[in-house]
């Protein structure tokens, strides 16, 4: 496995948590939050070695500050970012990095009554920002 710096973990599991997070707020509400959570952790837990090894530690994700739009866009740069920072490491972890978030991401919006159509918007903006 590559080695990270403190600042490229951060960029990695700060993107991961941000995409799950996105997905959620498209749909609102408590309980819809809570289930949505639980489905993007699962998600992330089963996630192979070298990702879990990449998001453990380093303390919590850092939410992207400023409105809506501002969070979406932050989050949404980010997981480029991460992207890059695995693609530069070469050793294979970029594509699983995407694989997780896609799939995170996606049982995120179906945790809560099926995938809404603010989910899958935001679902195709997460696939655009990996590729």
């Amino acid at each position: 496995m590559a080695d990270y710096t403190d600042a490229e973990r951060d960029t990695v599991r700060n993107a991961a948590f941000g995409a799950i997070a996105l997905v959620s707020k498209a749909d609102p509400g408590f309980l819809s939050s809570f289930k949505e959570s639980l489905a993007g952790s699962k998600a992330l837990a089963a996630a192979p070695k070298e990702i879990t090894e990449i998001l453990r530690g380093g303390g919590l994700p850092k939410p992207p500050t400023g409105d809506s739009a501002a969070q979406e866009q932050a989050v949404l740069a980010g997981l480029s970012q991460a992207v890059g920072v695995l693609e530069s490491k070469a050793d294979g972890s970029a594509q699983a990095f995407k694989g997780v978030i896609l799939e995170a991401t996606q049982a995120v919006a179906d945790a809560s009554d099926g995938v809404s159509p603010e989910e899958q918007a935001v679902l195709d903006k997460v696939r655009s920002a990996l590729a």
